[in-house]
């Protein structure tokens, strides 16, 4: 490969949320962390270059693009997605999950009802229950390590509390789920049935395995893009999630504008210089980058899926169809929540995500990250081998 993701580079002491602050979060300093989904790598050379001359040029004042920004974000999704964007769609903001509040205050009122499908990225209910809404869940289904939509369920929830708004994960994260158009499609058809808006996150769909491709909400039916915003962001495919900057597409006019006001309303403007020219180099400049790290991520997967398959039979990989993250079935070693917690923290010495904070459905599950070098990985996996050996 031209790009060296075998290298292993020490994120600690660099203000690092994810290697520098397991004590804070109840950790033991010594645990490796494959919590949070950013990744281990540097990001593409073509936007370290254009950082580093904004870093140089030494004034950092109020920044906005301009239509070069706007066409690098449109071919991007022309070009992987086969979605054709109107510039008047855009709007910019600091993140996804800043976008799903926004969206819950302007098309929700206090006491409404807003629908997600659990085990579910956990910002989702937070962001929800802390705005004053009620939270709906419509959880998935597993079904012998496939995860599935109860669209009747989905339904009869909506009906029951009078739902107004829709949190879509597609991808779904942490269940890596890449739903066909047929789901897509169903679902958009009960929210167009019963005039549940939908915010469909979006940002894990650069990460799709061979034999799957991801549609964006929006293409699956022209009804559904004026029913939804669609989130997009560069921050997980080039690893920028701290230069907060993400892409929202709202084509309803009508709706746009409710977001837009709302988002006046708490008093927010441009996104940062370098959040902003770090995507514009990311979809002009990082194809080739992109391309060898989802090839070595599939190595990652495949190292994953084979070690446990033969060192850790107790512990089922739910295959994932896209997304970096993997969604562990821990339910075979036979463990209360507690003790499950305790194996991974105390006595593996890792900082993974515990499914139950994804929803009670999640209970007995771990997230792990595998954006990192495979000689991490194996780390990973040889302490949590060594853990489940000393309760088996």
């Amino acid at each position: 490969m031209k790009y060296n993701f075998d290298e292993i580079i020490d994120r600690r002491n660099t203000d690092c949320l994810k290697y520098d602050f397991a004590v804070e979060n109840g950790m033991p300093q010594d645990v490796l962390p494959l919590w949070v989904a950013d990744m281990d790598f540097p990001t593409a050379p073509g936007i370290i270059e254009r950082l580093l001359k904004d870093a140089r040029f030494g004034i950092y004042g109020y920044t906005e693009g301009k239509d070069d920004y706007f066409r690098a974000v449109a071919a991007w999704y022309e070009d992987y997605f086969e979605w054709k964007v109107d510039k008047s769609w855009l709007v910019k903001t600091p993140g996804i999950v800043f976008a799903i509040g926004m969206a819950v205050q302007a098309l929700t009122e206090k006491g409404d009802a807003v629908i997600i499908q659990p085990p579910v990225y956990y910002p989702f209910s937070a962001v929800i229950k802390d705005n004053g809404r009620r939270l709906v869940n419509n959880p998935l289904i597993i079904n012998d390590g496939h995860y599935e939509i109860d669209f009747d369920d989905f339904e009869q929830k909506i009906i029951e509390h009078k739902v107004k708004l829709f949190v879509l994960c597609s991808p779904h994260n942490p269940v890596g789920r890449v739903w066909t158009v047929e789901e897509l499609r169903r679902l958009g058809e009960i929210c167009l049935k019963y005039d549940v808006k939908v915010v469909s996150d979006e940002i894990h769909s650069d990460f799709v395995y061979e034999g799957r491709k991801h549609h964006v909400f929006a293409t699956v039916d022209a009804a559904f893009a004026k029913n939804s915003i669609i989130c997009t962001a560069p921050s997980k495919t080039f690893n920028l999630a701290g230069l907060q900057a993400s892409n929202i597409f709202i084509p309803n006019p009508q709706i746009r504008e409710a977001f837009e006001k709302q988002i006046l309303a708490v008093g927010y403007s441009q996104l940062n210089m370098f959040g902003l020219h770090a995507c514009q180099a990311a979809y002009e400049t990082g194809r080739e980058w992109l391309e060898e790290l989802k090839k070595y991520l599939k190595g990652n997967l495949d190292c994953a899926r084979t070690y446990l398959e033969e060192k850790i039979p107790q512990i089922k990989l739910i295959e994932p169809e896209g997304t970096y993250l993997i969604w562990l079935d821990c339910r075979g070693l036979g463990l209360t929540e507690e003790a499950l917690e305790e194996l991974i923290v105390q006595k593996a010495k890792l900082w993974l995500d515990a499914g139950a904070i994804f929803g009670r459905e999640g209970a007995g599950f771990e997230r792990i990250n595998i954006a990192c070098p495979r000689a991490v990985l194996l780390e990973a996996l040889e302490r949590l081998k060594r853990a489940v050996e000393g309760v088996s």
